[in-house]
């Protein structure tokens, strides 16, 4: 769910979370290791194919590992260039949605001024930041969401009241179910709110 979860002592001398006022949670976005490890992989693949198709229209080798100048430009090379084209097209949209950190950003629990707040980062425009602030009183519960099989999902999500449920953890891989129960407990114990869902 997070990079990293601060929570602020407060007066309490022995550290205790319980007395602590504020729980400040980091949301990691699309900036993890899987998107920069798919997005190099599809950049690489697609210069290989649109220099395979351009090699053989130009018979020119532009490659290192092979030599495409023996291929026939139609339709061998015109097919690796559109391959290639498409494939660069993927790549520049995923380099752009880890440079624009999609999803990323943070959860605010402060019980000095009763209020929670909950930030996101979206693609540019005019949502661009996605806040949505609220009354800790608003909060009936912390759920915890577990779907497993072929598209497992795992996620905590607050229930409030006279609004749809918002989502606390990140998009994308699920985390593990020892990390989902503990975050949920936390949360729960430091809002004064039951868990649901186990």
């Amino acid at each position: 769910m997070t990079a990293s979860t601060t929570v602020n002592k407060g007066d309490s001398p022995n550290g205790d979370s319980s007395a602590s006022s504020i729980l400040h949670q980091k949301v990691l976005g699309s900036r993890r290791f899987s998107n920069y490890w798919w997005a190099s992989i599809v950049t690489l693949g697609a210069t290989g194919f649109l220099l395979a198709g351009i090699s053989s229209y130009l018979k020119v080798n532009l490659l290192i590992v092979t030599d495409p100048t023996q291929l026939v430009f139609v339709p061998q090379g015109l097919v690796m260039g559109l391959y290639g084209t498409a494939g660069l097209l993927l790549a520049l949209y995923l380099w752009l949605v880890i440079l624009w950190d999609v999803g990323g950003g943070y959860n605010d629990f402060n019980r000095e001024t009763g209020y929670i707040k909950i930030f996101r980062w979206g693609f540019p425009g005019k949502n661009r930041q996605i806040e949505i602030n609220s009354r800790i009183q608003d909060i009936q519960s912390v759920r915890i969401d577990i779907k497993e099989g072929l598209n497992p999902r795992r996620a905590l999500y607050l229930r409030m009241k006279g609004r749809r449920d918002i989502p606390l953890t990140r998009v994308g891989q699920p985390l593990p179910l020892s990390d989902l129960e503990t975050q949920g407990a936390q949360l729960a114990r430091f809002l004064g709110v039951p868990l649901e869902g186990l």
